[in-house]
């Protein structure tokens, strides 16, 4: 049977038991309070009594424990108090980042304006190089205990066994989606065991633009809910912009920026395909496991089609074939 909370996660969070949880844990709140787009948790910006705007983040029920919560949480505000431009959860008078109230957690984060990164200029990739360089730098120096590894079974395996198990795939074309998947996973760990014993690093885990606040020119990197111990490239990889074939400029400018304070292990390129085929496949199970989120059908009404499960199928083979071809290096 499925727990109450996990069918409708965020039913009891209306917009008092909101104002009521930040005046609990010591915000002055005056009422103002507006829903901001988020899909795992719920987040919303709200008003304090000197006029401040800050950002409540509302954690999705039965995700993660305390522990993994703190732990990124720690990460965060370690980066932070390096000077990093990174947004991090705010200490209420009590010194506490991770709140609880009514079976819900929740933290509190500074309001960062900005817009998307241009991805195509090469003085920005530069600079993001250089960011993500400084937060591995101190990424590497701690491991995480309590949050997940990014791995082939973590992303890959155990996503499409959910798939296949839960009858996600319509049934005339189930055959045809385990056996392309089946295939990319065998290939993603031909490139694994290319790249050899890479490091595994706290990393922020979904670096992509969406993430990524600009002001002036000044990156600023946002949302490390997806922070996990992977390789250093991850936060790489999703940055490069256009087509296969017009990335090397791009990632050397990126790796440029990056190495004036971490060092790059080339061997990690190998890894760039096999980790954009299982951000497609997890990608998949993580909008299957939240179907029942009732925000989630009318947001994204495609995934019942069986046409998204055919391009899923033709963008697993296409990345079979991808992952057999010579990387950068």
């Amino acid at each position: 049977m499925t727990n109450t909370i996990d069918a409708v996660p965020f039913a009891k969070l209306t917009p008092d038991c909101i104002l009521a949880a930040l005046e609990a844990a010591d915000f002055k709140v005056d009422g103002r309070l507006m829903a901001l787009n988020s899909y795992e948790n719920r987040v919303y910006q709200f008003g304090l009594e000197d006029g401040a705007m800050q950002i409540a983040k509302f954690y999705r029920p039965n995700r993660w424990s305390n522990s993994a919560i703190l732990e990124e949480h720690t990460f965060s505000r370690a980066l932070m108090d390096a000077e990093l431009p990174i947004v991090a959860p705010i200490a209420n008078h009590h010194g506490e980042t991770l709140h609880t109230f009514d079976d819900f957690l929740f933290a509190v984060f500074p309001r960062q304006g900005g817009h998307a990164p241009e991805l195509d200029d090469p003085d920005m990739l530069n600079r993001l190089g250089r960011l993500i360089g400084r937060i591995h730098s101190i990424g590497t120096l701690k491991a995480y205990h309590h949050r997940p590894t990014l791995n082939i079974e973590s992303f890959g395996q155990e996503p499409s066994d959910y798939l296949l198990n839960h009858r996600w795939i319509p049934d005339d074309i189930t055959d045809t989606y385990r056996n392309v998947v089946t295939q990319a996973l065998e290939e993603a760990q031909r490139c694994f065991d290319r790249a050899g014993d890479v490091a595994l690093i706290r990393i922020h885990g979904d670096c992509y633009a969406g993430n990524i606040l600009c002001m002036g020119g000044h990156p600023s990197l946002v949302d490390f809910d997806d922070s996990r111990m992977g390789p250093a490239v991850q936060d790489l990889w999703m940055l490069l912009p256009g087509p296969h074939d017009n990335r090397l400029a791009s990632l050397n400018e990126l790796l440029s920026g990056y190495e004036t304070f971490f060092e790059f292990d080339p061997r990690e390129l190998h890894l760039v395909e096999a980790l954009r085929t299982l951000r497609m496949i997890h990608y998949s199970a993580w909008l299957a496991k939240r179907w029942h989120d009732p925000a989630f059908p009318p947001t994204f009404p495609w995934f019942a089609q069986t046409s998204y499960w055919v391009e899923r199928i033709q963008e697993l083979k296409q990345q079979v074939m991808t992952m057999k071809e010579p990387v950068y290096i």
